[in-house]
């Protein structure tokens, strides 16, 4: 099935860029967002990605608007969609709601792939007319700068609508990967929760200040991760010996690592001074020219990368 006609449910941060990155390439888009301000939030924010866009690939010089629809109606957006970008609240009651409501008009083969972060697709399509339609398909923020696009079939999805959606989302020049398995937060989101909890732990046991932390990662390993993949870099770390020797050598040392990683929780009071340490180091930095300056550099980092071999 070709896909020209896409509804995206949801018109936030993650809606509003899907729409950029589908209007970039050549597709029609009916947003559905119950918000008056919906619509102006995502022209807004499809203006600024554009240049980001047109650098990252040769397409017209300004989005073809007459392209974008909008709606509040989710039934009367997925009238004629050949797929369906779910990018509504990461609530299981409200997630089955919408798509039980885009179903009253979605043709039978269209494709239904919820953005969520966590959620899983067994759990989303339960009920549903059509379940083997429905996967997940879930972004980075943001969608059209970041391109790794997680695939995540259900329990009833059909095999072929994941091989569908995988040609579908390449052909937007995303980096696709397939969960083998469901899981609370696939795979991306799972690495980044564990990444993330041992950043909350320093912090909590007085390791490091937040901004420290920030640094230790921003400097450090993620440069490495930026290019290339844990595994991929510890691979290299081995030397003529490669990974199988990394592991022999200093996979003790990892395992004796992993006994001391701690469990934080969240209190009010570790929250507060997370928050006040991250405020004091922004507070002479503007979160606009921060958004800027961090999209220009995702499209620099996207076109270094595109000369790497993996």
């Amino acid at each position: 099935m070709q896909i020209q006609n896409v509804a995206i449910l949801g018109g936030g941060l993650i809606g509003a860029s899907w729409a950029a990155l589908f209007l970039s390439r050549g597709l029609s888009v009916a947003i559905a967002d119950p918000r008056a301000e919906a619509e102006g939030f995502c022209r807004q924010l499809i203006a600024e990605a554009w240049p980001h866009l047109a650098a990252l690939a040769t397409i017209p010089e300004t989005p073809n608007w007459d392209a974008l629809q909008f709606s509040q109606s989710i039934a009367e957006a997925c009238q004629g969609a050949e797929l369906v970008q779910d990018c509504g609240p990461d609530r299981i009651e409200v997630k089955r709601t919408m798509l039980a409501e885009a179903e009253t008009t979605l043709q039978p083969e269209a494709i239904f792939a919820s953005s969520t972060s966590s959620l899983m697709a067994s759990d989303i399509q339960a009920g549903a007319r059509h379940p083997e339609r429905v996967l997940v398909a879930h972004p980075m923020n943001p969608p059209h700068l970041v391109p790794l696009v997680e695939l995540v079939a259900g329990d009833h999805t059909d095999p072929n609508v994941i091989a569908a959606a995988r040609q579908f989302y390449d052909a937007m020049n995303r980096v696709t990967v397939i969960a083998q398995k469901e899981r609370p937060g696939h795979i991306a989101n799972r690495l980044t929760s564990a990444l993330y909890r041992e950043a909350v732990n320093i912090v909590a046991e007085g390791i490091a200040t937040v901004q420290d932390v920030d640094k230790a990662i921003a400097y450090g390993p993620g440069m490495r991760w930026a290019l290339m993949g844990p595994h991929l870099i510890y691979h290299l770390g081995g030397g003529p010996g490669g990974y199988r020797h990394y592991l022999d050598h200093l996979g003790p040392t990892q395992a004796e690592r992993w006994k001391d990683l701690g469990t934080p929780a969240l209190t009010p009071e570790l929250i507060e001074t997370m928050v006040s340490q991250l405020d004091a180091s922004l507070a002479e930095v503007d979160d606009a020219a921060l958004k800027s300056s961090r999209d220009a550099a995702l499209v620099a980092l996207a076109k270094l990368k595109q000369d790497l071999p993996v």
